[in-house]
Parts: C-alpha cells; structure tokens; sequence
C-alpha cells in the first residue's frame, strides 16, 4: 500500500532477461533499511525487492513479469528514470491517496505546457477505465498521486487534465514529460469499488 507522494527518483542501471526481466535500479534510500521483499512502487508498479545494496552507492533489484510489462508503460531499460515510494507503514502520514501499485492501463500525454507558473497535463486514458475517472477526482500518473480537473469522453477513451504545480515536476519525473510520452495509469479504489456496486445494484 502506497500514498502517491513521491520520495525519490531511481534509475534503472542494468537490465537483464532471465524469463521475467530482472531490473537494478539505484536511489538514494539507506538500503540498510529497506529488507528483501519488501516492496517498493516504482514507476508507479509494486515491486518487490530481491536483492540490494549501498555500495557504491543504493541500489535495489526487483523482478519484473511478463505480464506486469505487457500491462504497463513501456520504460524498462537501461537510463529510464523512475518515481519512487516506499510501502506505507502504520501511522505514517497519508499525503495523497490510498494507492495500491496495480496499474489499470497505459494512457498517453497529449500535451504539457505551463500556464501562470504551473503546468497543465493532458492525458489521453484507454476507454475501459475511463468511467472511473472523474473532475476532483484522485488518480495515479507514473505513482504519482495527483487531482483530476476536468475530463471530456471522447470515441476511443477520454481526456483529462491535471494541474502540476512546480513542487511536483520538480521531485518527481514529470520535469521530463513531455507529449507522446506513455504513463501508468491506476484509478482511485474508491472509485473501482462504486462501479461495481452500482453494476452489482443494476443486475
């Protein structure tokens, strides 16, 4: 379980296929206290650490699915800079949102441009989850958990926007973004638990 605020920003450093894709990521986190099997979000998918170290500097290794990469935005290789949280611990502060690490699906940035000193990101989300994606609403780009301000249904899925204000595109990965880009994608729990009362209240 996660909040959506981002405490680091990992790289990947080696990759390699040994059936799943085995990935090493570094960060700037004490690996001292970070345990083997834990899990850490990364990118905004729950992975679980399988093995770490602090030298030469922090790193951690995690092994990554097939499915997990079919499911998931295209960024699995040498160089890909990824947003970073911790797993939440009993009374830790709740930030942002309940976030799971379970990504609904891969939408697509159509544009990032400031506006009045912050940055407005538009993102393009497949039609399958758009139902659960609402103006006000909390919603998870790359981990990060972020508010939606407006959505417009389209033939093919839906766009909506969000507002980034400099704090965020400065400690997480978003200072990179840029249009065409692809972006997990995890709708609030919340929301997935109404849709299915409501189709459960339909039948």
């Amino acid at each position: 379980m996660f909040t959506g605020i981002i405490t680091d920003i990992g790289e990947i450093i080696a990759v390699q296929n040994n059936g799943d894709l085995h990935a090493k990521i570094t960060c700037s986190y004490d690996m001292d206290s970070v345990d083997i099997g834990a899990s850490i979000a990364c990118g905004g998918v729950c992975l679980t650490v399988v093995d770490k170290a602090n030298e030469p500097k922090p790193w951690f290794s995690v092994d990554i699915s097939d499915e997990t990469i079919n499911c998931t935005a295209d960024f699995w290789q040498v160089g890909q800079k990824l947003n970073l949280e911790r797993s939440l611990k009993v009374g830790d502060e709740l930030g942002g949102h309940i976030v799971s690490g379970h990504v609904d699906g891969v939408g697509e940035i159509i544009s990032y441009k400031e506006v009045a000193g912050s940055w407005a990101l538009t993102i393009k989300a497949p039609a399958d989850i758009a139902p659960y994606i609402a103006p006000k609403g909390s919603i998870t780009i790359n981990g990060i958990s972020l508010t939606v301000n407006g959505v417009e249904d389209r033939n093919g899925g839906c766009y909506f926007t969000l507002n980034i204000i400099p704090h965020t595109s400065q400690v997480t990965t978003l200072h990179n973004a840029k249009a065409g880009d692809s972006v997990n994608l995890e709708i609030d729990v919340l929301a997935r638990y109404m849709k299915r009362m409501m189709a459960v209240k339909a039948m």
